[in-house]
This record gives C-alpha cells, sequence and structure tokens, in this order.
C-alpha cells in the first residue's frame, strides 16, 4: 500500500520564480490497484512520479510504503521497492549494451553499486523466459545491441527490465506516448497483463483518456498541483472518454 499524508513540493522557495507544485496532497493507494493519472501540463503529475520514487523530496508531508515511512528514503533505495518507465524507449535502457547486459543491470538495481554486466546460465534463461513471454522474439536476441530495436521493442525490454527484481511498485510517466498508435495498444496490453500477473500496484500518467478508462481501476485527475477528482467504481465505469475532455474544462 502507498499513503501520501500532506504532501508539499515546492521550487525555487523564497524567490521569485517560487512555484508550489503540489498541494496538501493526501493519497491512499491499495495493493494491487492500477491508477490512471489524467491532467494539463504544469498539473502535477510527473512531480507526483518523482515523489512517489525518490527524485524529488517533498517540502513537506509524509509517504508510506507497506507502512514504512520512506519520506527521507534515498532514491537508490528505494529503488528495489519502486521501479519506473519512462516516455522515452532511451531512458530506460542502454544502447551500447546487449539486451542481456541491460537486464543484468536491471536484476542487480538496489542490490549493489557499478555496472555488473555478467550473467550466468540460469540467469540467462529467466531473461530468455521473461522475454518469451513477451511474444516478440527478443528471446533469441540476447546478444543484440539494444540499439538495434525499434522504439517498440525497446520500450517493452523497459517494461520488462523495471518489473523482473520483484519491486512491487510500478510508475508508468506516458510510456506510451512516443510509440504509433498500434505499438502503443501492444505495449498497454503488455503492461496489464503484467500488472496482473504480478499483482502489481501502477500508477500509469496518460494523455489519452481513452487509455485512462480502458487500463486499471481508478483514475485520479490532477490540477494545479491538487488532485480535483478520484474516479473509481460504478462512477467511472460510466464515463466516456469525452466527459474526461469536458473535465478539462472545468
Amino acid at each position: 500500500m502507498i499513503e501520501l499524508k500532506g504532501i508539499d513540493v515546492i521550487f525555487n522557495k523564497g524567490t521569485k520564480l517560487e512555484n508550489h507544485v503540489l498541494k496538501s496532497i493526501d493519497l491512499k493507494v491499495e495493493t494491487g490497484e492500477f491508477i490512471t493519472v489524467i491532467g494539463g501540463n504544469g498539473a502535477g503529475k510527473s512531480t507526483l512520479m518523482n515523489v512517489l520514487s525518490g527524485n524529488v523530496a517533498p517540502a513537506s508531508g509524509q509517504i508510506f510504503i507497506d507502512n514504512l515511512d520512506v519520506t527521507r528514503m534515498p532514491t537508490e533505495k528505494r529503488s528495489s521497492m519502486v521501479s519506473r518507465v519512462f516516455q522515452d524507449p532511451m531512458i530506460g535502457t542502454f544502447s551500447d549494451l546487449t539486451i542481456e547486459e541491460n537486464m543484468s543491470i536491471a536484476i542487480k538495481r538496489g542490490k549493489c553499486r557499478g555496472l555488473a554486466m555478467s550473467s550466468n546460465e540460469p540467469l540467462r534463461e529467466q531473461f530468455k523466459a521473461a522475454l518469451a513471454d513477451v511474444g516478440i522474439g527478443l528471446e533469441e536476441r540476447l546478444s543484440d545491441k539494444v540499439a538495434s530495436l525499434s522504439g517498440g521493442q525497446r520500450q517493452a525490454l523497459s517494461l520488462i527490465m523495471a518489473t523482473m527484481i520483484g519491486s512491487k511498485i510500478l510508475l508508468l510517466d506516458e510510456h506510451t506516448a512516443a510509440l504509433d498508435p498500434k505499438i502503443a495498444k501492444k505495449i498497454m496490453q503488455l503492461t496489464d497483463k503484467i500488472v496482473k500477473r504480478d499483482n502489481l500496484t501502477a500508477l500509469m500518467i496518460t494523455h489519452s483518456m481513452s487509455q485512462a478508462l480502458e487500463y486499471g481501476n481508478r483514475t485520479i485527475m490532477m490540477y494545479h498541483g491538487s488532485i480535483a477528482r478520484d474516479m473509481h467504481g460504478a462512477d467511472r465505469s460510466e464515463l466516456s472518454a469525452a466527459d474526461l475532455v469536458k473535465y478539462f474544462d472545468l
């Protein structure tokens, strides 16, 4: 379970450029929930993700993961609990390394320092099994450089790498936005499959209103650093993408 209590984030505090990005955010996310996060530019969506991952420290408030206060826990230590996939497929992988080397680094994330790229036969078989589950043939390309992959293949690899170490929280920061619609659909289907299979707690930022309602069990809308709407259950199931678009005008 994730719980945010009174989270404030203020950039450039005390200066003319002061920006109150998150304002007294209270949010409880139950284990296994899949929340889609919507809102206009500057609403605070990515900052919310940065707070959860530990990349941004709140000015005030507390963050709990499974009742453990992680508010001041370093990002490196928190990475064993929280995984993240970004919009740009280039961010989550190393282009000049092979698929196997990338996966070797990922599986050691949060456990030791350095870019330990070596693997052994049991690990290699584990990598093949994880890739085979995607169904796009990457299990036969372990020795290929990641630079040779398409954007969709690379994002699929990023998603697998983010979830292979057993972290139970998955943050998805517009992870299909840079892909063409057909590939984006496949990545979303893979995302949904992994979240359900591993009973992950997931938060996904999206600018697609159809995605926001098609996936997950809850949708929150952010506006000027606050949670303006929290939609779930029957109320959410009756909404259409057009309904969500109208909320942006309110």
